[in-house]
């Protein structure tokens, strides 16, 4: 599998593309967190993943690996950043298909007034060689994706609380 370039948080600030999504959802934090670290629970609610794999033993902390198979795409991940019931970020490592060179995302769980939570979900990329097939219409896809799975994640606790 092709290697992606290791990066941190700060990248986010400094990546070719960047796509921020948020939404309240009707539960704690503590809750979402763990539909979030909850394997068998992301098919469920973000539609393009097809399986979840811890590959790193619990508990789950920084340092934390996984691999997540979206379709064709078959992508390893490094948990660089862990605050439980807050927050986690990670990168790719590797992925199949080398749709990009580097990749970043932070989920960020903010506590609301009646026990409900501000979810935002960041995602930043340098593109890689497959973007420069579909151009344009790979970034609107992808940023698709990421809304539509940010939307996913509060209905999905609203149905689950």
């Amino acid at each position: 599998m092709p290697r992606c370039r290791s990066e941190s948080l700060d990248f986010i600030h400094r990546a070719r593309v960047r796509e921020v999504n948020t939404v309240d959802i009707d539960a704690p934090p503590e809750a979402v967190f763990s539909v979030l670290k909850d394997p068998d629970s992301w098919p469920r609610w973000f539609k393009a993943i097809d399986k979840v794999t811890w590959t790193s033993p619990l508990p789950l902390a920084e340092k934390a690996t996984r691999t997540v198979r979206l379709g064709p795409l078959s992508v390893d991940e490094y948990f660089f950043l862990w605050e439980e019931n807050q927050r986690y970020a990670f990168c790719f490592t590797k992925t199949n298909l080398p749709f990009v060179k580097a990749l970043v995302e932070d989920y960020r769980l903010e506590p609301l007034a009646n026990g409900r939570t501000r979810f935002t979900y960041t995602v930043a990329y340098d593109p890689g060689r497959l973007f420069g097939l579909t151009g344009p219409l790979g970034k609107a896809f992808l940023a698709r994706t990421f809304r539509k799975g940010c939307a996913e994640l509060g209905r999905y606790m609203k149905a689950f609380s």
